[in-house]
């Protein structure tokens, strides 16, 4: 079970998704949101489990991880940077900006240009990246033009700062006046077998050859076991541009999800 050479097909078994026509990943990812401390506030309680899982999620084959500014705040992408870099070729580090985190209970929006910019730098030097891959504006801004904040991501990738933009918590309205502004690669909302509000946005990244990435696959964490197993199995038959990204803060638990790749749909 510890040799890697054969326990690297885990995630693959799901098959592969293409992001933005140049990032081929296993199509089963990680959500390192959990990585934190409660409350996704602070330092993690094991620091040491907590590079643990992040070492076994490549040991799995997990190739695409999300993250985010927020998730900690900052605590998140620094644990990545520091256990996993230098990092495997074919890696990709998805993370996300447009949230700031005044307390602990508390997640307010941010999109205003300057923000974006310092967030997306702030990133860069956690993840020791010189270039983010998959950068994800977190949430619309009501207090700001979409136009500004989406525009100020096109400025980082002309830049070389950003290879694909993403976005996240977006309705189908919202993504069509996105998609006028920037190339839009990715959608981040929350999806689940119980939470399927976003149907319609699944439907309109499909054809689009956008990718869907579900945030809380599993729900509110009531999935575990064969349960979680089936409520992936379920995601990665429901859209060929399904990329679910469980999180956990548990080895077993990471072991269990990474298996549902390799599970037939019921």
């Amino acid at each position: 079970m510890n040799d890697t050479r054969s326990t690297a097909a885990g995630a693959a078994a799901g098959g592969t998704i293409t992001i933005g026509g140049d990032l081929s990943v296993n199509r089963l990812g990680f959500g390192a949101m959990r990585l934190t401390g409660p409350g996704i506030w602070g330092e993690p309680q094991d620091p040491l489990n907590a590079r643990r899982v992040l070492q076994r999620a490549l040991e799995l084959g997990v190739n695409f991880i999300d993250t985010a500014d927020s998730y900690g705040p900052d605590v998140s992408e620094r644990l990545i940077g520091e256990t996993l870099h230098p990092y495997p070729r074919d890696l990709v580090i998805a993370t996300k900006g447009g949230l700031i985190r005044p307390g602990r209970d508390s997640w307010e929006r941010k999109g205003d240009p300057a923000h974006l910019r310092k967030a997306c730098e702030g990133s860069l030097k956690r993840l020791r990246l010189e270039r983010i891959d998959l950068y994800q504006f977190h949430a619309p801004d009501p207090r700001v033009p979409l136009e500004d904040s989406l525009g100020e991501l096109v400025k980082l990738q002309q830049e070389g700062k950003i290879r694909h933009i993403g976005v996240s918590n977006f309705s189908v309205a919202e993504l069509e006046r996105a998609a006028r502004i920037a190339t839009i690669v990715s959608v981040q909302n929350r999806y689940s077998v119980g939470a399927r509000r976003s149907d319609d946005v699944v439907t309109w990244c499909e054809p689009r050859k956008i990718a869907f990435i579900p945030h809380s696959p599993l729900g509110a964490g009531e999935h575990a076991g064969r349960a979680a197993q089936s409520a992936l199995t379920w995601l990665l038959a429901r859209s060929p541009m399904m990329l679910p990204i469980p999180g956990t803060s548990s080895v077993a638990h990471l072991e269990e999800n990474v298996a549902a790749a390799g599970t037939s749909p019921a």
